[in-house]
């Protein structure tokens, strides 16, 4: 299973995925710079994602702790918290992108 993330640099990475493991786990477990002080526990807000259109209708809806982060990001309606997301068998092909750092 695999997730697709193009970097600050535009450069595009196919990561190999496990299932259960957080987004951010998998970026990060594949040495692709993504912030994340919090260590995943929806505070910071640093490991903000876009997520591909075709993908945004597949995602659980956000909590309130994460649209408060979101909010306070100033992200856009495609950003997610990397952190929050759970990788599934749906989400095989999961495409996303680091916006610019804050």
């Amino acid at each position: 299973m695999k997730i697709v993330v193009a970097d600050r640099d535009g450069v595009a990475h196919e990561l190999d995925a496990v299932e259960g493991w957080r987004v951010m786990e998998i970026v990060r477990a594949h040495g692709v710079k993504l912030g994340a002080e919090c260590g995943g526990s929806s505070v910071c807000g640093e490991c903000r994602v876009r997520v591909a259109p075709e993908w945004q209708n597949k995602l659980h809806e956000p909590r309130d702790e994460e649209l408060d982060r979101l909010d306070e990001h100033l992200a856009g309606d495609d950003e997610r918290l990397s952190c929050q997301l759970i990788f599934s068998e749906e989400l095989n092909g999961l495409t996303l992108s680091l916006p610019d750092a804050a």
